[in-house]
């Protein structure tokens, strides 16, 4: 549930091990303004002079880190209950979102609430040394580590928790899979590499493609690439088998035993359709028959919440958009901003999983309902997480027609900003 700025503030960085008890007061103090005016500059969340400069002096201390700054709200996500181009200077932020399924919709994808960051990694990328050794590039640490660390780090599931990897084809290497299976955790991942069986002769692809087909459907494709969206027919296939390990150092890797593959191809895709839909999803999960096999594949849709994750931070808090100069004061920024995303992510995906609930109007009290009230009129069916989503979203230029759906991140943002300005400003006429 989406809760005062100061409260959210204090729940999410008061915790932090910054070795001074003011440094955390001004964590505090800063993740509360960015929250309440999350252009993502820290200018726009101090307009005051004084508090802009103690807000570059706390990025400034060497105490203040990434890890340090994100450290606890990483660790309350952790404490899970039931749950069902490289080319330009930067960071890449690796994320892994914790989502609580709710409800599972008619095409088998699954609804559900952010719980928060299960992780996040960031890091400066680096280009491997010219004429790297293939054992050299085994020894150095590893983008293809990332995927497995969050797993690692987080153990097992508590008793009576399902806890389900969702993964895009980067994340197809040995090591998340491994480490699903050590640790108890369910897995769906899309698959990039053509892998050589173990307990046949082979490779996977080949091997998928004598399966027989479990059964067929429609699903929608959402327009991407300069394609419209469109309905395209698909056909499932299914099988288990057991997959060969890499070679690392220390010798030959044991192979991954019982991996369910589901592969999902259109049929006979429309002429003008440059790229017919294909997915190979390697999973944990039974998928002998079309049910199982289409709950496989919604659980895989939703790995568009992280998308929806990156969106927020990127367009929403506008992360992109801070100017500071030293890159160890960007990454502490861009911690505490990773946690407002998550927070603006809980109040679009309840206006989308809870949208006649009441949760978004009691976060926001009665005295900014009022000012949404004032200057849009009353909601028909009252303050619902939908209306009050949208009537932010208006604030920020969104139209609200019957056919728009849901709002996007720049408009609720901007939404946001105006409704905090209109907040102050009330609250200054009271003085």
């Amino acid at each position: 549930m989406l809760i005062p700025p100061v409260q959210w503030a204090q729940n999410e960085f008061a915790m932090a091990e910054l070795g001074d008890e003011r440094l955390n007061k001004r964590l505090v103090k800063i993740a509360t303004n960015l929250a309440a005016s999350p252009g993502g500059t820290l200018p726009q969340a101090f307009p005051d002079w004084a508090e802009l400069k103690a807000a570059y002096r706390f990025f400034d201390r060497d105490k203040v880190s990434y890890e340090r700054v994100l450290a606890p709200h990483l660790e309350r996500t952790q404490e899970l209950g039931r749950i069902g181009d490289g080319g330009g200077r930067g960071f890449e932020l690796h994320s892994a979102l914790a989502v609580r399924v709710e409800a599972w919709n008619w095409e088998q994808r699954p609804e559900g609430v952010v719980v928060g960051l299960f992780d996040q990694q960031c890091r400066a990328p680096r280009a491997a040394p010219a004429g790297e050794t293939r054992r050299a590039q085994l020894r150095r640490p590893r983008k293809s580590q990332t995927w497995g660390a969050a797993i690692k780090a987080a153990g097992r599931p508590p008793p009576g928790s399902q806890w389900i990897y969702v993964a895009d084809r980067e994340s197809d290497f040995y090591e998340p899979v491994q480490r699903c299976q050590q640790h108890g955790w369910d897995f769906v991942i899309r698959g990039c590499w053509d892998r050589r069986l173990a307990e046949e002769t082979g490779h996977l692809w080949a091997a998928l493609a004598q399966a027989p087909v479990v059964g067929e459907y429609t699903v929608e494709v959402r327009a991407r690439g300069g394609q419209p969206a469109r309905t395209a027919r698909v056909e499932l296939r299914s099988r288990r088998v057991a997959l060969a390990g890499p070679w690392r150092l220390g010798g030959q890797q044991p192979p991954l035993r019982d991996v369910g593959v589901v592969e999902i191809r259109e049929v006979q895709p429309p002429a003008e359709v440059t790229e017919p839909l294909h997915w190979l999803l390697l999973t944990s999960l039974p998928c002998a028959t079309l049910a199982q096999a289409r709950r496989v594949v919604g659980r895989y849709t939703a790995r568009w919440w992280i998308e929806e994750y990156h969106k927020a931070l990127k367009s929403g808090a506008d992360v992109e958009a801070s100017q500071l100069e030293r890159g160890y004061r960007l990454a502490s920024l861009i911690a505490v901003l990773a946690v407002v995303a998550v927070r603006l992510l809980s109040t679009k995906m309840l206006a989308r999983s809870r949208p006649e609930s009441l949760e978004a109007a009691a976060s926001f009290g009665p005295e900014m309902l009022a000012i949404l009230a004032q200057k849009l009129g009353p909601p028909k069916g009252g303050w619902t997480n939908q209306n009050v989503l949208t009537a932010t979203a208006r604030l920020g230029g969104f139209l609200a027609r019957k056919h728009d759906g849901l709002p996007g991140w720049q408009t609720i943002w901007r939404g946001w900003q105006r409704l905090m300005w209109l907040a102050e400003g009330a609250n200054l006429m009271k003085v």
